[in-house]
């Protein structure tokens, strides 16, 4: 396999849980050249543990396991060996929380990040504006360095943030949740602005609702579909014209989800 060209990101709300549900079926499934993991919940040898019957089958793992103990964690899942692996995006604050990891294959790289959620006044709150404003930065650093190097990015992975009023079925009653902020979404816009990347889902699909990827296990948010668009890939300007196709992978029912998230896979040309 050369450059991947079908690239999941799903959110798995802890890998363990997860792969009791059904992921593992899935993973062996999935026509995906690389998978994107958020919210592992895990170090690196539960990780290794866990996901055993898909590296014995040739997935290649590299991992940012986080330093507290059953909080967040990335991984990047892939069909060939990374040719180069780097975790962090250089916020000492953030550099062991597992939070954000970049994989290189030939000429593109793939992240997966894991954005803080965030709670209204409060220091989880807080912990996000700090990581937005340092990662912004970074963004914009690694737009430019990929222009000059001519090379190809998708940070892929649970931005947790709702973007537009198309990103939330709720959009009305949530104006001044975390996730839905105007501060938060005018972030988001800048991202597709003037740092210069592309919301490929949003692209491909400019006036559909959702499609969301995340609903609540409160109630009936699923089978209402009453959810959030909080799961992107996010790409630089020429990758995102390659997107020929984008799905939200949404379980066929409540009782087959593995993860309150689904995955969101693009294929690329």
């Amino acid at each position: 396999m050369g450059v991947p060209h079908i690239i999941t990101t799903v959110n798995v709300n802890g890998i363990r849980a997860a792969a009791k549900k059904g992921m593992l079926e899935w993973i062996e499934a999935t026509e995906a050249d690389v998978i994107c993991l958020q919210e592992t919940r895990a170090d690196d040898k539960q990780l290794t543990t866990t996901l055993a019957a898909a590296l014995e089958a040739g997935w290649h793992l590299a991992s940012a396991q986080p330093s507290a103990k059953g909080r967040n964690g990335v991984a990047i899942l892939s069909r060939r060996p990374a040719d180069a692996v780097r975790i962090g995006h250089g916020d000492e604050e953030f550099a062991e929380a597992g939070r954000y990891i970049e994989a290189d294959f030939d000429d593109l790289t793939v992240a997966s990040l894991y954005l803080p959620s965030g709670e209204v006044e409060t220091e989880r709150q807080a912990e996000k504006e700090r990581f937005l404003g340092s990662f912004g930065p970074y963004l914009a650093a690694t737009a430019a360095a990929a222009e000059r190097a001519d090379r190809h990015v998708v940070v892929c992975g649970d931005w947790n943030i709702a973007h537009t009023e198309l990103d939330l079925k709720n959009h009305k009653g949530n104006k001044k949740n975390s996730g839905f902020l105007p501060n938060e979404r005018e972030w988001m816009g800048s991202v597709f602005g003037e740092l210069g990347w592309v919301d490929v889902m949003r692209r491909l699909h400019p006036d559909l609702e959702g499609p969301y990827t995340w609903w609540s296990y409160r109630g009936k948010a699923f089978d209402n579909d009453s959810g959030w668009r909080i799961d992107y890939q996010v790409s630089t300007p020429v990758l995102a014209e390659r997107a020929k196709q984008a799905v939200v992978e949404r379980a066929a029912s409540y009782d087959l989800r593995w993860s309150d998230h689904a995955p969101v896979t693009v294929q690329y040309r």
